[in-house]
């Protein structure tokens, strides 16, 4: 699959994402070599896994070692086309949880995410944006969880109608109420 495919057949709902949908391919034609990745430092593609369970009840988030809440899974795509496989594998290297399905191989919902100055493994990263595609994914919730130290240190479904018992990032709290409503609106 390819991102910029993917993007173009997203499917806006209401004004503000409609927006952000023309930004990012704005953004994309500005910058068509580098938006793949860090090298541009200012706004990348990233792309994030929102991971059910069979009877959508649950969501499995890590906690997050820079941000301190928990969160969904994610990363850049560091040069990867197929932001859907991207998602995938950042839940697995994330979370190890192997056996995967997408609930559809639509963006569920497309951001602008700021992403504030922070050390990462002892380097300075500057504020910068992250062009982030979103897909709804399931696991089984029997699955092993592993934690990932470098990235969290945490790794746990959570009730999908208590989320703002564990998210301490309003905006991120936002976008996963967000996707909880596309996902029961969609009937998904």
């Amino acid at each position: 699959m390819n991102y910029l495919d993917d993007i173009l057949r997203y499917r806006p709902e209401g004004p503000i994402e409609e927006k952000e949908k023309q930004i990012i391919l704005d953004y994309i034609r500005l910058f068509p070599d580098t938006v793949l990745t860090r090298e541009n430092e200012m706004g990348h593609l990233t792309s994030s896994g929102f991971v059910v369970n069979k009877s959508r009840d649950k969501v499995l988030f890590i906690f997050h070692n820079i941000y301190q809440s928990w969160a969904w899974t994610g990363g850049h795509a560091d040069g990867d086309t197929d932001m859907l496989y991207v998602a995938m594998k950042e839940v697995t290297e994330e979370s190890g949880v192997k056996n995967l399905r997408p609930v559809t191989d639509e963006i569920i919902t497309l951001d602008i995410l700021p992403v504030f100055p922070h050390m990462k493994k002892g380097l300075p990263i500057g504020a910068h944006m992250h062009l982030n595609t979103t897909y709804l994914l399931e696991a089984d919730e029997e699955e092993t969880l592993t934690v990932k130290p470098d990235e969290n240190s945490g790794v746990r479904w959570l009730p999908a109608d208590s989320l703002a018992e564990f998210v301490t990032e309003p905006e991120m709290l936002k976008v996963y109420n967000k996707i909880l409503h596309k996902m029961r609106a969609r009937g998904l």
